[in-house]
């Protein structure tokens, strides 16, 4: 009974369709709520719409909870094939082709199977958050971990389009930038994000005008400079953040994210003074853990279905540990109870709202992970001290 046990979490084939068949049911099950339910899809939807008739894609829809759209007008081509279904499909499908990339990329590391098994049991809730909410998140987690795939086979031009993808949509998949340094063939590297990223800024105008599509980049901007603004607040669900973690311990709502973002960008940069390291895919893959992580912890905007990006910068940390210590298995645990479970069933109405929204511990495992992380990239043998098979 234990063998089958052991034999049926390792086969990642299982927890691959058990992720599909979640994101299905969860779509739908969202759908038969009515536009509450879905109204994140809706939003989507009217991207797609809005750029057709030439209309400000970044204004709120008081009929959907005052809600607004944050993501880039590019995104009105990804969500095209979908807002052309009607809601019932589109929003199934919607969910389950962003399921499918997230397994794609989990499928392309160079992790043994069992490892990629274990590596989407581990982010399993935190998958079931993000698809609830219909977001961008799990895509963007994929293209950022495939930009870093593409770069270790050497396939410059398709880390160049998942780096792009993610960074005309919600901008953080510029962070997809941080594996340049182990690019072999750089300058195919920047040819091929040159000519992507101007195929990119047009093609949103074919099916609305030149002049549009310039605006929206503007009114994009402004945008996500009020929410960036709004973020900053003691009490939204947001700022799921280190900083978000300062300023509501200690009240002040006002503390600059600068104050983070400076120190904090100052030491994701400091391994890369190891150049010696480079040439061993550990090291390469310890930088991508990192970047998962930091794009979240250092973000205002983090909220709860934007971990299954940092979740995933865990997954990878932890499943290249040769000999795994009681503090690693200690700090994954951590991880699960606090930031995966944390606005679970697992916890009472009254500590989710006093203190794990109130104090935005959510972020906290992952951050002290984020330090783990920098400490091994900082004194580790990358040679001799992490396996991948």
């Amino acid at each position: 009974m234990k063998q089958k046990f052991l034999k049926f979490i390792s086969d990642y084939r299982i927890i691959f369709v058990i992720y599909i068949i979640v994101a299905a049911i969860t779509a739908y099950t969202k759908y038969k709520r009515g536009t509450g339910g879905y109204n994140n899809y809706l939003i989507f939807k009217g991207v797609f719409y809005n750029t057709l008739q030439e209309r400000n894609i970044f204004l709120q829809y008081p009929d959907l909870f005052f809600d607004s759209n944050h993501y880039g007008v590019f995104f009105s081509l990804l969500i095209a094939p979908f807002a052309l279904l009607p809601d019932a499909f589109g929003a199934v499908l919607w969910n389950v082709a962003s399921t499918l990339v997230f397994l794609f990329a989990i499928y392309k590391l160079p992790f043994s199977d069992a490892k990629k098994s274990f590596f989407g049991w581990l982010c399993l809730q935190e998958f079931i958050t993000a698809a609830t909410y219909f977001q961008f998140n799990m895509i963007l987690t994929g293209l950022l971990m495939l930009s870093a795939i593409y770069i270790y086979q050497r396939k410059e031009a398709r880390s160049a389009f998942a780096i792009l993808i993610g960074t005309f949509v919600k901008v953080y998949g510029i962070v997809g930038l941080s594996g340049f340094f182990f690019i072999k063939n750089k300058t195919r590297f920047i040819i091929s994000l040159l000519t992507i990223a101007i195929l990119f800024f047009v093609l949103p105008m074919f099916i609305s005008s030149p002049q549009f599509g310039v605006q929206s980049y503007a009114d994009w901007y402004h945008s996500l400079t009020e929410k960036n603004l709004s973020n900053q607040s003691l009490t939204s669900r947001q700022d799921y953040s280190l900083m978000g973690v300062v300023r509501r311990v200690l009240g002040k709502a006002d503390i600059s994210n600068l104050l983070f973002l400076v120190p904090g960008f100052a030491l994701f940069m400091l391994p890369y003074f190891r150049i010696k390291q480079y040439q061993f895919l550990p090291f390469q893959l310890m930088i991508l853990a990192s970047t998962l992580l930091f794009i979240v912890l250092f973000s205002s905007s983090s909220e709860s279905p934007t971990y299954i990006i940092a979740v995933s910068g865990v997954a990878i940390w932890f499943l290249m540990q040769q000999k795994i210590s009681k503090i690693d298995i200690g700090l994954l645990v951590f991880v699960m109870i606090f930031t995966c479970f944390a606005f679970s069933d697992l916890f009472p109405k009254a500590i989710k709202e006093d203190v794990f929204i109130k104090y935005s511990t959510k972020a906290i495992p992952c951050i002290l992970i984020w330090f783990r992380v920098m400490y091994e990239l900082l004194t580790k043998d990358f040679e001799q001290d992490y396996k991948l098979d």
